[in-house]
């Protein structure tokens, strides 16, 4: 976390931008190493990018949201930072962590109009994530807002099949309830 150093070289004209050889722009770098100092020099610096991202898809906000720094979320997302996007998305990577501030960061995407059911390229929803990975309170976050709880992913697994597979029978029984209650209201004539 060597913001001098970061500083002296912006100040030589450096290009914030900059990518390294795994294809990581620095901002990216910074946040997936955790360098909040080194991170806060790059958001200064005239012509960041902040969206830009990863040879994988990762940018500087889904490391954010996924390592549960608020201030930096916050601070991205005054920057405008972008919710939404194909495949991954901030809020995937919010609801798979289970961090002081992760319900905090979640609910600050949803009130930026994160869309709840964004599939993943596998077609996984933070839900499914969530599910997974995250805190009860998260999936119950997620099922207020609306997330649907019947969708399937491309191997035809559900939020439920995904809480299964961690053996969280807790969370497999809320979202068998949820899952009852949403198939019950799609009842027709």
């Amino acid at each position: 976390d060597n913001f001098v150093a970061v500083r002296k070289l912006l100040q030589q004209g450096v290009d914030p931008n900059s990518i390294d050889e795994r294809g990581r722009p620095a901002l990216v770098k910074a946040m997936q190493h955790e360098s909040l100092r080194v991170a806060q020099e790059l958001l200064k610096a005239p012509g960041i990018r902040i969206d830009d991202a990863s040879s994988a898809g990762e940018t500087a906000l889904m490391h954010a949201c996924i390592k549960g720094h608020i201030d930096m979320v916050k601070q991205l997302l005054s920057m405008d930072a972008r919710v939404n996007q194909p495949g991954w998305t901030p809020l995937h990577y919010a609801v798979s962590a289970d961090t002081e501030h992760s319900l905090e960061i979640a609910q600050l995407l949803l009130d930026r109009h994160a869309y709840i059911d964004a599939e993943s390229p596998n077609k996984s929803t933070p839900l499914m994530l969530a599910a997974q990975y995250g805190s009860e309170r998260m999936v119950q976050l997620l099922l207020d807002a609306g997330a649907d709880v019947q969708l399937r992913n491309q191997l035809g697994l559900s939020a439920v099949d995904f809480a299964r597979k961690s053996e969280r029978e807790f969370m497999v029984r809320n979202l068998e309830r949820a899952f009852q209650a949403a198939h019950k209201s799609k009842a027709s004539w």
